[in-house]
């Protein structure tokens, strides 16, 4: 399917890894101008060289913190009028609630609610005046679900969520659109991460406490970066310019509900 997004120019954040990847080679393969972000340059310039070689298309790569004012203008210094912006960005790591301190909660909420709806008051009057704007925003399936440990990520997620609902349709009638993507488990280097990390506190090995992860997600399997770049380059294309809004779950059927 042409997604008629030749030419157009997109930003992902934290996109030298994991789903932020695995959504910039999906945009590129559509046709879009990249520019990518990362904190690790190496990995980085690895991903944009392999996306040049893969799709031909302008790739840019832009070594910067997203939550910091300077990351910020660097990556709108690399692409100042964006058609697309891909929020996305690590979230705190599993704690007990109990263990979280204010310094924690205030990060917590500045990296997943405050810096994507800072990138978005930046770049959303030019694509109105434009008349086309995608914004995507990578969430959390634990924005829906509790999930233990991750009591801080849900919470400035569920804000971002909340915030964004009604600047969606506030500007919907421009032809720009605000959607969030949940996630449940996908195979990254975080989720291999998290599942060492409960596998020592369990006195397991990381392959079987893989299997008892698995054991909740109906699919039987865990999702791959590029099935989820796949979908976020659809909400981006032109197909899909009356979906906006909407928190579209990404996980295999692991959130049990029939609505």
């Amino acid at each position: 399917m042409d997604l008629g997004l030749k030419g157009r120019t997109a930003i992902i954040c934290a996109s030298s890894r994991g789903l932020g990847r695995g959504t910039a080679f999906s945009l590129a393969r559509a046709g879009c101008d990249v520019v990518l972000n990362g904190r690790d340059s190496g990995v980085l310039e690895r991903t944009a060289r392999e996306i040049r070689e893969e799709t031909g298309v302008k790739v840019t790569a832009v070594a910067a913190d997203v939550g910091t004012a300077a990351g910020q203008e660097a990556l709108l210094a690399a692409a100042p009028q964006p058609d697309i912006l891909i929020n996305n960005n690590g979230g705190p790591p599993p704690k007990g609630f109990r263990e979280i301190d204010r310094a924690a909660m205030i990060d917590g909420v500045t990296q997943n609610m405050v810096t994507p709806i800072e990138l978005i008051q930046r770049v959303i009057d030019g694509m109105m005046a434009r008349k086309f704007g995608r914004i995507v925003n990578i969430t959390s399936a634990s924005v829906v679900t509790p999930l233990p440990g991750l009591d801080l990520s849900s919470g400035a997620r569920a804000g971002l969520t909340s915030f964004l609902a009604g600047v969606a349709r506030e500007v919907a009638h421009a032809g720009v659109t605000i959607n969030n993507v949940l996630p449940g488990m996908f195979d990254t280097d975080r989720l291999r991460g998290t599942t060492e990390k409960l596998a020592k506190a369990n006195g397991t090995t990381p392959e079987e406490m893989a299997k008892r992860r698995l054991a909740n997600v109906p699919a039987g399997r865990f999702g791959t970066a590029e099935e989820f770049g796949e979908l976020c380059a659809f909400l981006c294309s032109q197909q899909a310019g009356y979906i906006t809004g909407q928190n579209i779950l990404i996980d295999g059927g692991s959130f049990r509900s029939a609505f």
